[in-house]
């Protein structure tokens, strides 16, 4: 039985570079990114480079590149590079 195509994810990455001053206020700023993008449909997830404290990388993904590009459209913060979209492979 043939598989069915879907659209594939589709994902967005940004790293952002925090001082320890502006720890608090990205911690307020990660919640609220987070909801948003939960309402929007999508999935935000954030990691730390675990050798360099305040470097982080954010993922945005959503089931679809149409989906990922309204949210980043009306997000309540800038996302960097919005159009640089990767989508899931598929593997066999």
């Amino acid at each position: 039985m043939p598989r069915s195509r879907k659209a594939p994810k589709a994902l967005t990455v940004q790293r952002t570079l925090v001082t320890p001053p502006e720890r608090e206020k990205f911690a307020q700023r990660l919640q609220r990114m987070h909801a948003y993008y939960a309402a929007a449909g999508c999935r935000y997830t954030v990691y730390e480079e675990a050798g360099l404290p305040g470097a982080f990388l954010e993922f945005f993904e959503a089931p679809d590149a149409a989906t990922l590009a309204s949210a980043h459209a009306s997000a309540p913060d800038r996302v960097l590079d919005p159009a640089r979209v990767y989508h899931e492979v598929e593997l066999p």
